[in-house]
């Protein structure tokens, strides 16, 4: 354990010099940027180590991991998000444990995740997952909505009883007219961002940016980065 704890400790290290990198090239504050750590994959007993190094934000996309890797991991100091895409039948297990969703992308879900919030007793946050890649009415490749659903949704989600609409996610589009284009890919969400902050001040939030372009995401404006590889390693294949 200690030689994968000095492999984290190294990899968190570099993670978060080019953090601060990209902070200080966009005149931005370090404290303005939160990292989320993504585990998927990766053992509780690496959440722990994670913990233990100061990490305080983590992150899985799919509950049938993510549900008993929280449980083990439930006395540490740690935020939950879940940021896959979320079947309405997995609600009740990820309201158990997520602190935030990211991934909210359709009325549907809204109704749910309230619905067990208000059961569990929880306020849980909500993140407006925006397809950069999707046509005016269709979804994008990875889930998520149109930027023109983008104000109906989070109507919903501000007005829903459990819930806290927090922001806005989105993940660099592989097709379309960002493809490669990282960085105009996340000044469009910061513009989006400022179009749902007129209705909607509390809402933040923008979760952009993983292992491969935080640096763009952080020249954004974006106030979170999701990074797994560059900390943990190179994933296991998923079975």
């Amino acid at each position: 354990m200690t030689d994968r704890k000095d492999e984290l400790a190294a990899n968190l290290a570099k993670v978060e010099e080019r953090i601060a990198a990209a902070c200080a090239a966009a005149g931005r504050a370090r404290e303005e940027v939160t990292l989320i750590v993504v585990t998927k994959t990766y053992p509780a007993s690496d959440v722990r180590v994670l913990s233990e190094l100061g990490v305080r934000h983590v992150a899985e996309n799919r509950d049938q991991d993510a549900a008993p890797k929280a449980a083990e991991c439930a006395d540490l100091p740690l935020t939950w998000h879940f940021v896959g895409q979320l079947q309405t039948n997995k609600v009740r297990s990820v309201v158990g444990y997520a602190d935030l969703v990211q991934s909210v992308d359709r009325s549907k879900l809204v109704t749910a995740l309230s619905k067990e919030a208000v059961r569990a007793g929880r306020e849980v946050g909500c993140l407006i997952q925006v397809a950069l890649d999707a046509g005016e009415s269709a979804r994008g490749e990875r889930g998520g909505v149109t930027p023109g659903g983008i104000r109906e949704l989070a109507d919903r989600v501000a007005a829903a009883d459990g819930l806290r609409l927090d922001g806005l996610m989105t993940v660099a589009p592989l097709t379309g007219e960002y493809a490669g284009r990282e960085l105009a890919a996340f000044e469009r969400m910061m513009d989006l961002s400022t179009d749902l902050r007129r209705a909607h001040p509390a809402a933040t939030m923008v979760s952009a940016g993983m292992s491969a372009d935080l640096e763009q995401a952080v020249a954004a404006g974006a106030t979170h980065v999701r990074v797994g590889t560059a900390v943990l390693g190179v994933r296991p294949r998923l079975r």
